[in-house]
């Protein structure tokens, strides 16, 4: 007992104490105000204000704490973690606008991608201090890294990427075709931190030779943009009209409010027609065709007081569908909902439904990449009872995978909702539809945005769209209930814009651009270089910690053996 109240010699006390002193710092240099300088001026290149040039002064901060020999405060990374879901917590606000239950997933969203921040850091630590990469190189690497990791892990979530702050400078963006969006991003990180290294830091004094690579890389990247532009490389092509109606969606899923979707949308499109006979495609938004869309497999066995048949049932709700396609005398893709009766049960699809000038079904696409706790619930098919927790009352079913519908002489592939805001989806939509000989030449998306009441998540959506014209090197059509509803050329280029929660007919004659693109070959390897490399160099600050973690419980032996 005597033996175990020894207190360690006041010499060894100090030293332990002196080597885990953070170092003291004004308030203004500490970790969590450079971390937060960084995250309200990035917060500023997005919408609502877009001021994207900021986009590339936001990380400077970020990357002078990374090149910090050690970070101040007793908790650094939590400083940093903190910063960061501030950050999301403020970009996503609009997820809580559906319903206050979307208020816990917008803490569980920003909880998480506020994870890849503190990492960021951590790891261009590693990487400049351990392994002695310059971080004008490490930087870039690690955060596009992390940034494909984001786009995959968890099902994916592509929006509010840095690059995004940039989609309305066409020049700079072209680069997407090659490496994704995240090409640009690893421009902005790459120019942030060139410009961070320049900076006094410490023992390191300011130098200029980072001018070197910061103005070969725009350089190389305005130039190829201009080459990009300056194509001539397209040709006229079917005239669409984009049909945007203003109906701001709650979740009470008020059947009453059904007959006056019907009324707003069928009006908007009959006037398109009136405006433009010649008029190739009209293009409704998701799930703005309110009467379902009827499937009934031979087996299933209706109620045994059912006052209709199966085939009754299907025939009528066929016929809604092909009695506006009669009177509109056009062509109709209509975003609905299908329902598939089975001998057990039924299956939900958010579809999208083309039917001909006489009515009859010429292609369908059902949603294959669905929203978790939007459309689904986690585990719901096992446990059903989980929907009571939430205001979904059922579950969406995935489709089975990409469609392109012919309409005359040129091929659509739809894409619902955010669908088009992960690159690697879309990319590998028209890769598997190219293999089987359908490659599509026109990139359509029928989304409802109306969830989120003209809120900026309208100018986060639209920006994911332009990068996916410009990796796939095809227009893009968007039909957006609210807005907003877009044509974009395949350099990226927004040609027309619906207004914000109002209502618009958008006809456009469609540009056919004939070029492929690098990154409809490659898709994401060369950028999987990049992830890899961050992988490594997590692995090697994993291994430090374990060895600095083992020297000290060493040390700690050695000081009580001591004493």
């Amino acid at each position: 007992m005597g033996t175990a109240q020894i207190s360690p010699p006041a010499a060894v006390k100090t030293t332990s104490l002196k080597a885990s002193e953070p170092p003291r710092v004004p308030w203004w240099q500490s970790t969590f105000s450079l971390a937060m300088i960084g995250q309200v001026v990035l917060w500023a290149a997005f919408p609502p204000l877009e001021w994207a040039p900021l986009a590339w002064l936001a990380p400077v901060p970020w990357i002078w704490l990374a090149r910090q020999s050690q970070l101040g405060g007793r908790r650094p990374y939590r400083a940093l973690w903190l910063s960061s879901f501030l950050f999301h917590a403020a970009l996503f606000y609009w997820v809580t606008l559906p319903h206050p239950a979307t208020s816990i997933g917008l803490v569980a969203l920003a909880f998480y991608l506020a994870l890849y921040f503190p990492l960021f850091i951590g790891l261009t630590r590693v990487a400049v201090h351990r392994l002695n990469v310059s971080v004008v190189l490490a930087a870039p690497v690690i955060w596009t890294g992390l940034e494909l990791a984001r786009a995959y892990l968890l099902t994916g979530f592509g929006m509010g990427s840095i690059a995004h702050t940039q989609y309305r400078w066409p020049l700079v963006v072209q680069l997407s075709d090659t490496f994704g969006g995240y090409g640009v991003s690893f421009l902005v990180i790459l120019v942030a931190a060139s410009l961070a290294r320049m900076l006094p830091c410490e023992r390191a004094v300011r130098v200029w030779w980072p001018v070197l690579p910061l103005g070969a890389s725009l350089a190389l990247a305005l130039a190829y943009g201009q080459w990009r532009l300056s194509e001539q490389t397209t040709e006229p092509g079917p005239k669409v009209a984009l049909i945007q109606g203003s109906i701001d969606i709650d979740m009470k899923y008020d059947p009453k409010e059904a007959q006056r979707i019907t009324d707003e949308y069928f009006g908007l499109s009959q006037r398109a027609v009136k405006e433009h006979p010649d008029v190739d495609l009209i293009v409704w938004p998701e799930t703005m065709f309110r009467d379902p869309w009827f499937l009934f497999d031979g087996d299933f066995k209706p109620p045994a007081d059912s006052q209709w048949t199966p085939a009754e049932a299907e025939a009528s709700s066929h016929n809604h569908v092909k009695h506006l396609a009669e009177l509109l005398k056009a062509p109709v893709l209509l975003g609905i909902d299908t329902i598939h009766y089975k001998a057990a049960g039924f299956d939900h699809y958010n579809t999208a439904l083309l039917v001909d000038r006489a009515g009859q079904p010429a292609g369908r696409y059902d949603k294959c990449h669905l929203v978790p706790f939007g459309e689904y619930v986690v585990f719901a098919e096992t446990f059903p009872w989980l929907y009571k927790l939430t205001p979904l009352p059922s579950g969406t079913k995935a489709g089975t995978g990409p469609q392109a519908f012919d309409v005359g002489d040129t091929s659509f592939a739809p894409s619902i909702c955010y669908e088009n805001t992960l690159s690697h989806f879309i990319r590998g939509q028209v890769s598997t539809l190219k293999a089987a000989g359908r490659e599509p030449e026109v990139l359509v998306n029928l989304t409802n945005d109306g969830w989120f009441w003209g809120s900026t998540e309208l100018d986060m959506h639209l920006a994911c769209a332009v990068f996916r014209a410009i990796e796939c090197r095809k227009p893009m059509l968007i039909a957006a209930n609210t807005g907003f509803s877009a044509v974009i050329d395949s350099n990226g280029r927004i040609v027309a814009q619906g207004p914000r929660r109002a209502t618009d007919v958008l006809v456009e004659r469609v540009s056919i651009d004939r070029r492929s693109s690098p990154y409809l070959l490659l898709g994401d390897w060369p950028l999987g270089i990049c992830l890899l490399a961050t992988v490594a160099v997590l692995l090697v600050g994993l291994r430090d910690r374990f060895s600095e973690r083992k020297r000290a419980r060493e040390a700690r032996r050695s000081a009580l053996a001591t004493a």
